[in-house]
């Protein structure tokens, strides 16, 4: 029988309790220990400095972050396969979105990655200046994202993206968005696919942020199909999907 499926006593959903408010707490906690460093050295470093400084802080952090779930919080996570992706350049990152946590776990094992952030995030005093500093993408309208990728991975960054637009909410995946299949074909980069797998939909979009996750909780990042660089982005977007829905695993309790 899956361990997440067990009868859990009042003791172990105590802990699941508990477990929630030391993880929320422990990122946020994070961040706002970034977050006057970050303001004070984005205007003060040149570009090349701060943006290399603001992603290996942000990676370290977040590998710091993990660690401490794992711990702590009877959190899981095999992230082996992606390892071997550190030392590629120019290289976009395309995965599934199920959780809150999967730009954590991705960026824990790139320490020169980037992503696209909302620009509500990108303004946010808690998120916003980390971001700023490492350079990432604001997402301020598709020109702007692709103008702006394309020159991130024109240096060699990786460039992580979450195809779906958002977290899923019909699993295995939503829809894709096209923007990863332009970027890709302006840029001339491939697309490295990447699979994770949850136990369950923890921060998922049907799990309410103060739902107690369900413990413990496993994860696993597997590496899927390289993809070269498209030169029709709608017949690459309509083959990323179909991919992404033969070998996207299904939580096992993927709404609230």
């Amino acid at each position: 029988m899956n361990d997440t499926l067990r009868p859990r006593g009042p003791l172990w959903t105590l802990y699941e309790h508990l477990a929630m408010h030391v993880g929320l707490g422990a990122l946020a906690l994070l961040c706002l220990t970034w977050l006057p460093f970050a303001m004070l050295l984005h205007p003060l470093l040149p570009r090349p400095v701060g943006q290399r400084l603001g992603r290996r802080v942000i990676a370290a952090g977040f590998r710091f972050y993990l660690g401490l779930l794992e711990r702590l919080c009877a959190c899981r996570f095999d992230l082996s396969e992606i390892e071997g992706l550190r030392n590629e350049r120019g290289l976009i990152i395309a995965a599934n979105h199920p959780s809150l946590l999967d730009a954590v776990i991705l960026v824990s094992q790139l320490p020169d990655a980037i992503c696209v952030m909302k620009a509500s995030l990108m303004d946010n005093p808690l998120f916003g200046s980390a971001a700023r500093l490492a350079r990432y993408v604001r997402n301020d309208g598709i020109l702007r994202i692709i103008t702006g990728s394309c020159e991130a991975l024109q240096q060699g960054t990786h460039l992580v993206l979450f195809p779906e637009g958002s977290r899923t909410v019909h699993f295995p995946v939503d829809p894709l968005q096209p923007t990863t299949g332009m970027i890709a074909r302006r840029a001339g980069v491939p697309v490295q696919t990447v699979l994770l797998d949850f136990s369950t939909a923890y921060l998922g979009k049907a799990w309410p942020l103060l739902r107690p996750p369900v413990l413990p909780l496993t994860v696993k990042a597997r590496l899927g199909r390289r993809f070269d660089a498209p030169t029709d982005h709608t017949a690459f977007t309509t083959e990323l999907e179909a991919y992404f829905r033969r070998e996207v695993r299904v939580p096992t309790a993927p709404t609230a």
